[in-house]
């Protein structure tokens, strides 16, 4: 699929809906663009954090959390 948008002199741009609708993108969805080093560009839609999964995740890597591993791994 190809779709031509154009950008505004603010670097501001609008999805085309088909693109919209082909990556499933709603009003609030985050996007990320992964530019290769070819100047190759693509855009994917972002996939939500879940913010309850991570908090009860926290909990479990209390034991990373010394001062004598901040200072082991501070200069990774």
């Amino acid at each position: 699929m190809n779709a031509l948008a154009k950008i505004t002199s603010k670097g501001q741009t609008t999805i085309p809906q088909s693109v919209r609708a082909a990556l499933g993108l709603s009003p609030g969805d985050s996007i990320v663009w992964e530019v290769g080093d070819d100047g190759v560009a693509r855009v994917r839609r972002a996939a939500p954090l879940d913010l309850e999964y991570l908090r009860a995740l926290e909990g479990t890597l209390a034991e990373w959390s010394s001062d004598a591993d901040e200072a082991a791994y501070r200069e990774l």
